[in-house]
C-alpha cells in the first residue's frame, strides 16, 4: 500500500487530479514528490506538504486529509484510494472505476460526472453531491455514491444514472434528475424539482412541489428487490422498503416520468 502522509496544512488549494495509484506506480518517491499539485503561481509540489511512501500497488492511503484537497480520486480508473480525514470539492469527479473512501467530510460536487466505481463519504458532503458541476450536462453518471451523514442542497442534481444513498439531504434533492436512484432517510423541501425520470425513495420530506401527484400506496416487487440491494450497504435504508410506500409522480412541469416513494 502506497501512503501520502500530510506534514502540514496546504498553503493553498491543491489539485489531486493527477494523483492516483496508477499514476504513482511507475514513479520513485523522489519523482512523486516533484509532482505539481498547487493551483497558484507558488508552484506547490506534492512533497512540500506530504511525506511519500510508494510500493507500486493499486492501493493508496492519504493519511491526514484537509478541506483544501480538491479532485481527490478524480482520475481513478481502478484500484483503491482511502483518505483518513476531510477533502475539498469535486471528490471522485469523473471517476471511472475503483473504490474511493473518505473517513471525514467532503466539499461540494462530490462524484460529479462519475461513471463507475464506489465513492463512500463517512461524514457529510457539501452541496451538489452527485450533482452537475457548473454547466455540465449531467451529474452522477453510473457510479455509486454513499454519504453516511448529511448531504447539502441539490443532491443528485441532473443525475443521469447510478445510485446515491444518503443519510439526510437538503432542499432540491433529485432536482432535474434525468434517471437513476436516490435513497435517503430524510430530504428537505422540493425534492425532485424539475425531475424528468428517476426514482427517489425517502422516509421523510419537506414541502413537495405542487407539480407532483400522489398515485396511491403500492407494494411492488421491484421495491423489494431494491431493498434487498440496499441491505448490503445500509439496513436503515433497506427498512424503508419493507412496507408499502406512497408514490408521487412528477415533475408534471417536465416529462412527468419521475417518481418519489415515501415510506408510510
Amino acid at each position: 500500500m502506497s501512503t501520502l502522509t500530510l506534514r502540514e496544512a496546504p498553503p493553498e488549494r491543491l489539485d489531486f487530479f493527477s494523483i492516483s495509484p496508477l499514476a504513482l506506480s511507475g514513479l520513485t518517491p523522489a519523482e512523486a514528490e516533484r509532482l505539481e499539485v498547487g493551483t497558484s503561481r507558488r508552484g506547490v509540489k506534492l512533497g512540500d506538504c506530504f511525506a511519500v511512501s510508494l510500493d507500486g500497488s493499486d492501493s493508496l492511503t492519504i493519511e491526514g486529509g484537509h478541506e483544501r484537497l480538491d479532485r481527490v480520486g478524480a482520475s481513478l480508473s481502478g484500484g483503491t484510494i482511502r483518505v483518513d480525514g476531510d477533502v475539498g470539492q469535486r471528490l471522485g469527479a469523473g471517476m471511472a472505476s475503483g473504490t474511493l473512501t473518505v473517513t471525514g467530510h467532503a466539499g461540494p460536487y462530490a462524484a460529479s460526472g462519475a461513471t463507475g466505481g464506489t465513492i463512500t463519504i463517512e461524514g457529510d458532503a457539501g452541496d451538489y453531491a452527485g450533482g452537475a458541476v457548473y454547466a455540465a450536462k449531467a451529474g452522477l453518471d453510473g457510479a455509486t455514491l454513499i454519504v453516511r451523514g448529511r448531504a447539502g442542497d441539490h443532491c443528485g442534481d441532473r443525475m443521469r444514472r447510478g445510485l446515491i444513498l444518503v443519510g439526510q439531504a437538503g432542499a432540491h434533492a433529485g432536482a432535474r434528475m434525468i434517471a437513476g436512484t436516490i435513497a435517503a432517510l430524510d430530504v428537505g423541501d422540493l425534492p425532485g424539482y424539475g425531475m424528468r425520470r428517476g426514482t427517489l425513495v425517502t422516509g421523510k420530506h419537506g414541502t413537495l412541489s405542487p407539480t407532483f401527484v400522489e398515485t396511491g400506496s403500492h407494494d411492488l416487487v421491484f421495491l423489494r428487490l431494491l431493498g434487498k440491494h440496499l441491505r448490503a450497504v445500509s439496513e436503515a435504508h433497506a427498512a424503508l422498503l419493507d412496507r408499502p410506500l406512497r408514490r408521487y409522480s412528477g415533475d408534471l412541469a417536465t416529462l412527468a416520468k419521475g417518481e418519489i416513494w415515501v415510506a408510510g
